[in-house]
C-alpha cells in the first residue's frame, strides 16, 4: 500500500465532523498566562479532558461507527484499547445499539477497565501486555465476524479527530504551533490535517514519553516500529505508530519531541494547581515538554496545547500530586 492512499484529506475530516455533529461537545479553549511566560509567548489550554467520556476518543469512534453497514451492526465491533478508545467505543456503541467487545491487558488501569464496563462493553482480559492484546483482537474479529474499529489506525477514525483541528483554529486563528501528545497517532494526525488545511504555516509538535516513542521510532525508519512502551502515561503507551499516521505525519511534515517521566508528572501537577484540571498523564505530556523548553522557536508564538484526557484514578493522581519525599 502506497503512502498517498493511507492518507486523510481535509474533504474526510469535513464529512467526519457531520457525521458527528451535535452529537460531542465543544471544547474550551482556555488562556493560560503562566504557560505563556514558561517559553515567551501566548499559550492555550484545547481542554478535550471535558469532552463525553472524559477525552478526544469519542469524535474518531462515533465517525467511524456511523459508516458501519447493516450486517456490521448486526454483528457487533470489536477493539483493543488501554481505556480511553475502549470507553469511547462502548459509549458509541451503546448510542448505536451495537454490541461492543474490548480487548484490555491485565495490567490496564481497573479505573479505565470500570470506565468502559458501565459504558456497556464487554471487557476482555485474557492478554498480557498491548502487543500480546493487538494479536488477541484480530483473533476475536476472525472467528466472531466482529468488525475490528482500530483504536488509531483507521482512516475515518482519524478524519473524526480531526474535527478537534477545525475547532481548534476557529477559537484560536492566530496559532502558530500546536502540542499534541501522541500514543498511536490517531490524534495528531487528523489535528495536523484540519490545522494545516486552515492554517498551512502552523507548526505541529507530537510529543511522547521517552519511553514510549513509538511515532519518532517510526519517522526515523520510515515505517511503523513495534516496541514495548513503558510510561506513567498509559495513554500514551501504543506498541507502535500507525501506518497511517507515520504517512500523513511525513507528509505534513510533523516535529517530533520526548519528554521524560518527570517531565510529565510536572505538566501534569501544573494543569492541576495552576490551570485546575483534573488530568490523566497523557493529557500533560504538552504541558511538560512547553514548561521545560523542549520546543524550540516559541518565543512571541501563539500556541495551543492539546489536553487530551482526565481518565485518571485518585490514586494515580494523588501520588504524583504529593510532594516529593527529601
Amino acid at each position: 500500500m502506497s503512502d498517498s492512499s493511507l492518507l486523510v484529506t481535509p474533504d474526510d475530516v469535513a464529512r467526519a465532523s457531520r457525521r458527528v455533529a451535535g452529537r460531542l461537545h465543544r471544547t474550551p479553549m482556555l488562556s493560560s498566562r503562566s504557560l505563556g511566560e514558561a517559553f515567551g509567548g501566548t499559550a492555550y489550554l484545547k481542554a478535550e479532558l471535558f469532552q463525553r467520556t472524559g477525552s478526544f476518543k469519542p469524535r474518531g469512534l462515533l465517525a467511524r461507527l456511523a459508516g458501519l453497514d447493516d450486517e456490521q451492526r448486526a454483528k457487533g465491533v470489536v477493539t483493543v484499547s488501554a481505556g480511553n478508545a475502549a470507553a469511547a467505543l462502548a459509549y458509541g456503541s451503546a448510542l448505536e445499539g451495537v454490541d461492543c467487545l474490548v480487548c484490555m491487558w491485565r495490567g490496564a488501569s481497573p479505573h479505565k477497565v470500570a470506565a468502559t464496563r458501565a459504558y456497556g462493553a464487554t471487557v476482555d482480559q485474557e492478554a498480557a501486555n498491548p502487543e500480546e492484546a493487538f494479536a488477541r483482537v484480530l483473533e476475536i474479529a476472525e472467528t466472531t465476524g466482529r468488525t475490528f474499529v482500530h483504536p488509531f489506525d483507521d482512516g475515518e477514525v482519524i478524519a473524526g479527530h480531526g474535527s478537534l483541528g477545525y475547532e481548534l483554529v476557529e477559537d484560536a486563528p492566530d496559532v502558530d504551533v500546536v502540542v499534541v501528545p501522541v500514543g498511536g497517532g490517531g490524534l495528531v494526525s487528523g489535528v495536523s490535517v484540519a490545522v494545516k488545511d486552515a492554517r498551512p504555516g502552523a507548526r505541529i509538535v507530537a510529543v511522547e514519553p521517552e519511553g514510549s516513542a513509538a511515532l519518532h521510532a517510526a519517522l526515523f525508519a520510515g515505517r511503523p516500529v513495534k516496541i514495548v512502551p513503558t510510561s506513567i502515561a498509559d495513554g500514551l503507551n501504543a506498541p507502535f505508530a500507525g501506518r497511517r499516521c507515520v504517512a500523513v505525519c511525513r507528509k505534513l511534515e510533523v516535529e517530533t519531541i520526548t519528554v521524560t517521566e518527570g517531565e510529565i508528572r510536572d505538566g501534569f501537577r501544573f494543569l492541576y494547581g495552576r490551570a485546575k484540571l483534573a488530568v490523566e498523564p497523557a493529557a500533560a505530556a504538552g504541558a511538560g515538554a512547553l514548561l521545560t523548553g523542549k520546543i524550540p522557536d516559541l518565543e512571541g508564538r501563539t500556541v495551543v496545547s492539546v489536553v487530551s484526557g482526565g481518565n485518571v484514578s485518585a490514586r494515580m493522581a494523588s501520588d504524583i500530586l504529593a510532594p516529593d519525599e527529601a
